[in-house]
């Protein structure tokens, strides 16, 4: 109890000075001062959400978040994004649905369902955010992924949390072991560069849609945007 007692005084005490490293800090103040349903985040993922959730903001956006849990990140995203956005939650276990609102719809079903995603997408054909913080299982990480990602905005972002797992043989895991989210992670780098891999790596659809990777402790963020042709312009004085 003492040291828990100890961690709670060091969050309060440092809480004004992480918010005034970043930005308004909005989520941070909301997950510290959460008094309603339970939400449950590593505290430095939300340096991340701040950094790249900020466009969306106040918009028309479709935020998916997969694994609903006890609903307070849902709740959260809500307060954050504003009454424009709509808040959807996909979770395998049917007590999710308790947790609908208004602005907030639950899906049940699998996230490796094709079905499932496909139908999400048909009645919400721009979606812009998706956040996976479902299984962590490596292969419905993966399926998830490779389904979902071409089909959100062209202009979407799509973040994986508690990448950790991938080194954990219990959730198929493991150092550099083929089949894990990171080592798809690491193809996609590859892929990204395509245009300058001399005809080794062919130029996909990843390679035409994606502008950045982001890669921290245990996240990864994609962000889409349409590439153009890549130019070498050379400037200088006569």
């Amino acid at each position: 109890m003492k040291n828990v007692l100890s961690q709670n005084s060091y969050v309060a005490d440092h809480v004004n000075e992480w918010i005034t490293m970043m930005g308004d800090g909005h989520l941070h103040r909301w997950f510290l001062n959460n008094g309603d349903k339970i939400a449950h985040k590593w505290l430095h993922y939300f340096d991340i959400y701040e950094r790249h959730f900020q466009r969306f903001r106040g918009q028309n956006a479709v935020v998916l978040e997969i694994g609903v849990g006890s609903g307070g990140s849902l709740q959260m995203w809500r307060d954050y994004f504003g009454p424009r956005t709509t808040i959807i939650g996909l979770d395998i276990d049917p007590q999710c649905k308790q947790h609908e609102a208004e602005g907030i719809e639950i899906v049940i079903g699998s996230q490796a369902d094709t079905a499932i995603l496909d139908e999400i997408v048909r009645r919400h054909p721009k979606i812009n955010i998706v956040l996976d913080d479902g299984s962590h299982v490596m292969n419905d990480m993966i399926a998830t992924f490779e389904h979902l990602y071409p089909r959100i905005d062209v202009n979407g972002l799509y973040l994986v949390e508690d990448l950790h797992t991938c080194y954990w043989e219990e959730y198929g895991g493991g150092l550099r072991r083929q089949g894990s989210f990171i080592e798809l992670i690491k193809e996609r780098i590859d892929d990204i560069n395509a245009m300058h891999a001399r005809g080794a790596i062919p130029v996909s659809e990843f390679t035409r849609s994606t502008d950045s990777m982001a890669i921290y402790d245990s996240v990864v963020v994609f962000e889409k945007r349409r590439q153009g042709r890549r130019q070498a312009i050379m400037t200088g004085g006569l």
